[in-house]
């Protein structure tokens, strides 16, 4: 088998995805019919889809992903009690008699809402609905207030407790070990979700500070973009009651974790049972709006899980076919050694981006890939680091991004598509910059797990 079937039936579930499919289903039906036909033809050993049960029993009984439920019940339930709200409107009070205030205070409140809800789609339309109309009435520039909306929307794909870093990690796990067994290592070294969440900590600020640096930038060079706003005046206990619910949220999931007291999934269910107790606190959760959080919550898990089954489904027709060993062949033969094969993986992961979601790639594509860059030498959370950024970046590049899309679905009629794709163009470059500087000095995102052990 030389893996040419793998490739079409890697295509034709990209051409379907584009077409809108159900992703889910996509990648198992196509599968499934791709090994149907093989089986027919003599070319699929259907001992290959026997694995399958297995598979998804492993995948019931993995430990690290019970917390991808928990970590999204924690932020709907921040999103429903408007404790998002409530925090914006007091950061946008304190800040906006600054040049370029309002701005400072939607990456600083976006950085918390990244890190209280770790999903990219639900920060960008929460920060659209709350801040996009106080920026444009403020007279900011149309452009630099889109563009600096998602880009902190975006944030919820590297600052921990991200969702994205938790899929990620788990598979990057899986694929370290396969790398280590491959090579002939029988007693590998593991890596963890957390490792993946400390790695994230300095690239994730990195990413905000260069934010802050471009918008106080614009604020002083062209005070038009971004002026000061007239205010109410905001008193310390104000500010103190907005950032404290979060910050002592965060400081109760990361920290447990960085302190290593607990696991990611049990820092999850610190978090989930946290947010509920402060929204009881400010009385913003009554029972309707209750059942709504766990019934949203419930439909992203179910439809986490069912991608996660549909990959299982793909991942073992895609080996059989002899996918995994063209990949190989591929990387081996690739000029410019690892250093080739990492660039030429970034940038399919990169344009995968445009039609895939962070979850499809994860599963479908990182699994492929992973445990043949891993066998090449690299550090696996340098790795999941740089697949995390630079899905972060896909996801804000016109004109297929993500972000662009959900801001475009809450932002008023008055504000042009092609502002939003000018004011993300700065953000982007930015992000590249800390791709260059993760490629260049990769002790940005390995020495902090490293120091922490």
């Amino acid at each position: 088998m030389d893996g040419t079937i793998a490739l079409y039936l890697f295509a034709c579930i990209c051409l379907l995805l584009m077409l809108g499919f159900p992703v889910a289903f996509t990648l198992a039906g196509t599968s499934l019919a791709f090994a149907a036909v093989g089986v027919i033809a003599g070319h699929f050993d259907p001992a290959f889809l026997a694995a399958l049960p297995a598979r998804m029993f492993g995948t019931i009984n993995n430990d690290t992903l019970i917390a991808v439920p928990l970590f999204i019940l924690m932020g709907v339930i921040l999103e429903k009690s408007r404790i998002a709200e409530q925090l914006l409107g007091t950061m946008s009070r304190s800040f906006g008699a600054f040049p370029g205030g309002l701005g400072i205070a939607v990456v600083l409140v976006g950085m918390l809402l990244a890190a209280s809800t770790g999903i990219v789609g639900a920060t960008v339309v929460t920060m659209g609905l709350l801040s996009l109309p106080s920026m444009l009435k403020g007279g900011y520039d149309p452009a630099l207030a889109a563009g600096t909306i998602c880009a902190t929307g975006t944030l919820g794909q590297i600052i921990p407790p991200s969702i994205a870093l938790v899929l990620l990690g788990d598979v990057l796990s899986n694929a370290y070990q396969q790398a280590q067994l491959n090579a002939g290592i029988f007693n590998p070294k593991t890596v963890s979700v957390g490792d993946l969440f400390v790695g994230a900590l300095l690239p994730g600020l990195l990413l905000v500070a260069l934010y802050l640096a471009y918008i106080i930038a614009v604020a002083h060079l062209s005070p038009r973009r971004a002026p000061n706003v007239e205010t109410e005046p905001v008193s310390a206990a104000e500010i103190l009651g907005s950032l404290a619910p979060p910050l002592l949220l965060i400081s109760l999931v990361l920290g447990s974790i960085l302190a290593g007291a607990a696991t990611p999934t049990e820092a999850a269910g610190v978090g989930a049972t946290g947010a509920l107790l402060l929204a009881w606190y400010k009385r913003e959760m009554p029972l309707p709006r209750l059942r709504e959080a766990v019934i949203d919550s419930m439909k992203v898990t179910c439809m986490v899980f069912m991608i996660l089954i549909g990959a299982a489904v793909f991942s073992l027709v895609f080996r059989g076919f002899g996918g995994e060993d063209l990949i190989h062949h591929w990387f081996d033969r690739m000029p410019g050694g690892v250093f080739g094969a990492t660039l030429i993986v970034m940038l399919v992961i990169f344009l995968l981006g445009f039609i895939l979601d962070f979850i499809e790639i994860t599963f479908v594509v990182v699994p492929i890939v992973g445990p043949v860059l891993l066998m090449m030498g690299l550090d696996p959370i340098w790795l999941g680091i740089m697949i995390a950024i630079n899905l972060q970046t896909s996801f804000l590049t016109p004109p297929f991004g993500f972000a662009l899309f959900y801001l475009r679905g809450v932002a008023p009629a008055a504000l042009h598509t092609s502002a939003i794709y000018r004011g993300v163009i700065p953000f982007i470059l930015i992000q590249l910059l800390v791709l260059a500087a993760l490629w260049v000095w990769p002790p940005l995102a390995t020495w902090l797990p490293a120091a922490l052990k």
